[in-house]
This record gives structure tokens, C-alpha cells and sequence, in this order.
């Protein structure tokens, strides 16, 4: 009984009835004649395709900053490099660390400005970085329709100049990296191994640094801003250091969204996409002053198994198409509940 009353406290009520409602889409999944294994392989898929966007937002809360709405930012590093790689035609493998290497640079940039502006604003980094995400895809909005990109597969074609709103890359890079190892079992399970790879990867040097000395006196920024300047740790420089890690992450996160997804989507593309994962964090366990490795994948895995399953199995006991219609009465009410828990402090 006392491991069962620790598990409960440990895990929390809300991750319980989450998970628990995730276990019961997939038992009835069959009962309303929805494969089950094809939707499992489509929750893996998303879960790789999401977690390293997840992951950006630890850095950040670590350091006291709080969870990054300005994740967009670091999306349009993401696709700046995406672009220029289809611009400069590089495919395979070498077109998605192409766009990568390209995005690094950026995001670097992108994020010490950014954190520049979170340290004036010490308190409401929160407000101000939903501002600057949103800000960022509106400036970008004029910015794709007069850089220089010329390429036939992204312009217009009636203008000649400007970018599309969307950009296969199915020629290119699409599933560069989650083909790497990849594999199938039957005809509708399909396992990406390359994105669970990179995405653990990812995790596991996230881990190190926490445990390094720069990581541990960013930790000690966010949960004893007091103690880390008596200790000598310089506050400023910590809190931008894990925006750009962040800001990084979010430009990684988003080139290896779109590998999988087939598709580079610009303009109002980034828009809302903070959201989702912030609210993935939250609904793992996370507070606006903790977060850990675990928080992410558990977060991950129940916000996008709810999304990919809860669309499927409604549409299947109720006989019509309304997938989209309950996709985003479902995200948005699983944000609108994990933004709820943004007060609760551990």
C-alpha cells in the first residue's frame, strides 16, 4: 500500500487519469475497428517528431526563466536552415545536417538576443516571450517574401520571388534521419528509429550538462538566485546560456519535424507551436521552476498519444469525419489544463 500511495504522489492524479484514459483509447481501439497497431506507430511517430521541441523547454525553466512561448524563435532558426539547404539542393542525409549546421549559427544568435531581452525583464520573461514568438512569425510573415531564395521547388511561380507557404521536402531529406534504422511489422506498424535515436541522444547530453558545473549552477540560478550570487555565479549569463541552449534545441526540434512530416511550413506555420509544447512539459510533471528528462518523454508520449488516439476512436464509435474538429477541441482543452498547472510549484 505505501508504494502505491508513494507512486500516486509521485506521478500525481492528473498523469494517472491521463495515462489512464491513453490505456483505455487504446483497449477499445479494437472494439470500434481501429487497428491498433497502426495507431501505435503513428503515436511513436509523432512522439519522435515532438520531443526534442519538448525537450528545449527544460534549459529555460531550469534557469528560472520559465517555459519558452518564445519556442517559435528558435523554429524560424530551424527553417532558415531548412530552406537554405533545399535552396542549395542537398539531399539525404546531408541536406538535413546541412540545414542544421545552418540553423546552429542562427539560433546561437537568435537566442543571446533573446535572452538579452528575458534578463531586462526578470519576472515576466513569461508574457514577454509569448510576445516575442508571436512578433517573430509576423516579422518572418515579409521576411519570406523578400530574401533571396530562388529555387524552383520553394518560389512562387507566377511571381518568380517569394517563398510558398509550403515547401515539400520529399525530394530532399524527408526521413533522413528517422529512416536510419527504421523498420516494419506487417503492413502498418512502422518503428523510426533514426528520431528515437537522435531524440535520446539529445536527452542523454541534456542530462550530462545538468550535471556538469555550468549545469548545476544554472540549476541553482533558478531555484536559489540568492545563493548562486553569493556563490559568484553570474545570473545573467546563466539565464541567457540556457536560452540558447533552448533556442538551439527549438531550431533542432522543428528540422527534425519536418523531416518526418514531409514538409517545411513557413509563414503562420510557428505560430502556436510553443503551445503544444509547453503543454506536453506541464502535463509531464513539470512546474515553472522544475523540469527534468522524465517530465519530457511522459509528457510527450500522453500528449500525443491523447492527440493521434482520441480523433480515431471517436470517429470510429460515432460513424463520421470529424477528426479535425476533435483534434482541436483535444489540444487545445489538454493546453488549456496543463496552462491551469503553471502556478503549481514543486
Amino acid at each position: 500500500m505505501n508504494a502505491i500511495k508513494n507512486f500516486i504522489e509521485e506521478a500525481g492524479w492528473p498523469r494517472i487519469l491521463i495515462a489512464a484514459f491513453l490505456v483505455l483509447l487504446f483497449v477499445a481501439a479494437p472494439f470500434v475497428n481501429v487497428r491498433l497497431d497502426a495507431s501505435l506507430s503513428d503515436t511513436l511517430v509523432r512522439f519522435g517528431m515532438n520531443g526534442v521541441m519538448v525537450l528545449a523547454m527544460v534549459p529555460m525553466i531550469q534557469s528560472g526563466c520559465g517555459l519558452n512561448f518564445g519556442l517559435p524563435l528558435g523554429i524560424i532558426a530551424g527553417l532558415l536552415g531548412a530552406v537554405t539547404s533545399v535552396e542549395l539542393g542537398v539531399q539525404g542525409f546531408a541536406g538535413v545536417c546541412t540545414a542544421m549546421g545552418i540553423a546552429l549559427p542562427i539560433a546561437i544568435i537568435f537566442g543571446w538576443g533573446y535572452g538579452l531581452l528575458l534578463n531586462k525583464v526578470k519576472g515576466d520573461e513569461m508574457m514577454i516571450a509569448t510576445y516575442v514568438g508571436f512578433s517573430s512569425v509576423a516579422i518572418m510573415c515579409i521576411m519570406w517574401l523578400v530574401l533571396p531564395y530562388s529555387s524552383p521547388n520553394m518560389v512562387w511561380g507566377y511571381a518568380g520571388q517569394g517563398l510558398r507557404t509550403t515547401i515539400s521536402v520529399e525530394e530532399f531529406w524527408q526521413n533522413a534521419i528517422g529512416g536510419i534504422g527504421s523498420f516494419n511489422i506487417g503492413e502498418f506498424f512502422y518503428f523510426p528509429t533514426g528520431m528515437f535515436v537522435f531524440f535520446f541522444l539529445c536527452c542523454g547530453l541534456m542530462a550530462l550538462f545538468m550535471r556538469t558545473r555550468t549545469g548545476t549552477a544554472m540549476t541553482t540560478v533558478g531555484s536559489n538566485p540568492e545563493y548562486a550570487r553569493a556563490s559568484g555565479v553570474n545570473i545573467d549569463h546563466m539565464r541567457t546560456l540556457s536560452v540558447i541552449i533552448s533556442t538551439v534545441l527549438g531550431a533542432l526540434g522543428i528540422i527534425i519535424y519536418q523531416q518526418s512530416f514531409g514538409f517545411i511550413q513557413l509563414y503562420m506555420g510557428p505560430f502556436y507551436m510553443a503551445f503544444p509544447a509547453v503543454a506536453a512539459i506541464l502535463i509531464g510533471g513539470a512546474s515553472v521552476k522544475k523540469a527534468s528528462i522524465v517530465n519530457v518523454i511522459v509528457g510527450t508520449i500522453l500528449f500525443q498519444g491523447i492527440l493521434t488516439m482520441t480523433p480515431s476512436v471517436i470517429n470510429s464509435m460515432i460513424q463520421t469525419d470529424m477528426s479535425e474538429v476533435i483534434r482541436i477541441i483535444v489540444s487545445n482543452g489538454m493546453i488549456l489544463y496543463a496552462l491551469t498547472r503553471v502556478t503549481k510549484v514543486k
